[in-house]
């Protein structure tokens, strides 16, 4: 991972955050085996109405691996465990970030888009963000609608840009808001023009601070893929990425791990 993006003055104790990358068509069929006794009663009913089969097999295989996770770090059996919603910080509904109900763990994030799900969990608030490159595929009609929706400097770096480039950077600077949206507990239902969070570390020309009180690092990502991950953490202190793949075998699941990445 580039350390462009390292945050000067960071502690010698960054805050731990694992990432965990999921394979659809490689864990699918395990996870689809496993649903009917691990999703509880909302999620079994949410699944069943996708209409579209690729989506309800996504939906079905990122909340397995969820509860396949966070039961390894509760010692809670998958099955048992609850969730509930935080208050939205801009509204108040139960609508906020996603918490476990009545078991002491991590805080955690997921995202999906197309093949793949990414997993974010840290003793802070956290939020993930995963998108494909298909998003752009609307043309420049989806480009300026959602570069509307951009800070006046993320709008300003972003013309900057040559045109082929402007694209891919708009994706990079996407899923570092959603990212911090998904943080913050509001998504993208907030004011996402407040607060620039920059483009991502291959698509900037200079560092942009991050928002007060968050770290926002660029996450590796397969190919066609841009991700990034939030976490608010104290002025003086960074992240540190623990990165990995989960594979969801016959016999439960397993982690294999990339090296930590300091940010």
């Amino acid at each position: 991972m580039d350390d462009e993006g390292t945050d000067e003055g960071a502690s010698a104790t960054p805050v731990r955050t694992e990432v965990r990358l999921l394979w659809v068509p490689d864990a699918a069929a395990a996870a689809l085996a496993r649903a009917h006794r691990l999703l509880d009663p909302h999620e079994t009913a949410r699944a069943d109405r996708y209409q579209d089969e690729r989506a309800r097999r996504l939906y079905v295989t990122a909340h397995v691996g969820l509860r396949l996770l966070l039961a390894a770090h509760t010692g809670t059996p998958p099955e048992d465990l609850r969730f509930t919603r935080e208050p939205c910080p801009g509204c108040g509904g139960p609508h906020g970030r996603p918490t476990l109900d009545g078991v002491p763990g991590p805080h955690f994030s997921l995202s999906h888009a197309e093949d793949a799900v990414l997993y974010a969990l840290a003793s802070a608030p956290v939020g993930v963000d995963i998108e494909s490159a298909r998003i752009a595929a609307g043309g420049d009609a989806v480009l300026r609608r959602r570069t509307s929706r951009l800070h006046p400097e993320e709008q300003q770096a972003l013309a900057g840009l040559p045109q082929s480039r402007r694209s891919a950077a708009l994706l990079g600077c996407w899923v570092r808001k959603e990212a911090y949206g998904k943080g913050l507990g509001t998504g993208l239902a907030g004011d996402t023009t407040s607060h620039p969070v920059g483009l991502a570390t291959v698509d900037r020309h200079r560092l942009v601070a991050p928002p007060p009180g968050w770290t926002l690092v660029d996450v590796p990502a397969p190919a066609d893929y841009r991700a990034a991950v939030a976490v608010r953490t104290p002025a003086t202190t960074g992240v540190r990425l623990d990165l990995g793949r989960l594979h969801l075998g016959p016999t439960g699941p397993a982690v294999t791990t990339d090296r930590a990445s300091p940010r």
